[in-house]
């Protein structure tokens, strides 16, 4: 299983240099904040699944933070996605042009690759670009833990929405 998570985060990292654009690669981005969001859980469709999420936009403090602002959305994955995974939390590094994004700004759509392994308990990575005018970067902050029994690679498609406060 490890040699198995190991060869699907190669290739997801492989696929996140070869697919970021080049002006997104070399466009100069601060960390402005952690995006924090507790997903439902999910069963693979073999092809592809989809996930619906809660996500705080919080400082960079561990604790005390605070919440800049708050979203729902969906994560899709399309690409090999076979398993049952419980409900867990993603947790992403914000980087944009400016230390103070507008909340606006890390609403919309994000694109990237992700890859994860899981019996009884895994890990798993994703890097997305987007955001309201694609400027937004989104890097897992460290692997993320799932509980149950899935291996997943391919492409992954974020979706966030501004809640109002």
């Amino acid at each position: 299983m490890r040699a198995c998570f190991a060869a699907v985060t190669a290739l997801a990292l492989s696929l996140a240099a070869a697919t970021t654009p080049a002006a997104a690669q070399s466009a100069a981005k601060v960390q402005s904040g952690m995006l924090v969001c507790k997903v439902a859980p999910s069963v693979g469709f073999v092809l592809g699944s989809m996930r619906e999420m809660v996500c705080e936009f919080r400082n960079t403090s561990v604790q005390p933070y605070v919440v800049k602002s708050r979203y729902k959305g969906t994560i899709a994955r399309f690409g090999i996605d076979i398993g049952v995974l419980a409900a867990d939390t993603l947790a992403w590094a914000v980087f944009a042009p400016t230390a103070n994004p507008v909340p606006s700004d890390i609403a919309g759509s994000y694109v990237g690759v992700s890859a994860d392994a899981a019996w009884t308990i895994g890990a798993g990575a994703n890097v997305l670009l987007g955001g309201s005018n694609n400027q937004i970067a989104l890097q897992t902050v460290s692997v993320e833990g799932m509980v149950g029994a899935d291996v997943a690679a391919g492409i992954a498609d974020l979706t966030l929405i501004l809640l109002p406060n």
